[in-house]
C-alpha cells in the first residue's frame, strides 16, 4: 500500500465518522425535540384536567349545598304536620 491509498482510507475513515457523529447528533436533537413536544402536549392536557376536576368538585360542592338545603326543607314540612 503505497502512502496514496494510505492517505485516501484515512480521508474514507475521517470522513465517514464525521458522517455519522453528524447523524448521532442530528438524531438525538431530533428525539429531544419530539419529548420536547410530548412534555408540552403532557402539560395542556394536565391543566385541563386540572381545570375540570377544579369544576367537578365545586358542582359537587354546589350539589352537597342543595342537598341539604332540600333536606331541610323536607324536615320543615315533615316537622310542621307533627
Amino acid at each position: 500500500m503505497d502512502n496514496t491509498q494510505f492517505l485516501i482510507l484515512i480521508i474514507t475513515l475521517l470522513a465517514t465518522t464525521a458522517g455519522y457523529a453528524g447523524l448521532i447528533t442530528w438524531f438525538r436533537a431530533e428525539s429531544r425535540e419530539d419529548w420536547r413536544h410530548m412534555d408540552a402536549k403532557m402539560n395542556a392536557n394536565l391543566s385541563a384536567i386540572n381545570s375540570e376536576m377544579k369544576d367537578f368538585k365545586s358542582e359537587m360542592k354546589d350539589f352537597h349545598g342543595r342537598l341539604c338545603t332540600l333536606e331541610e326543607r323536607y324536615l320543615n314540612w315533615v316537622m310542621r304536620d307533627k
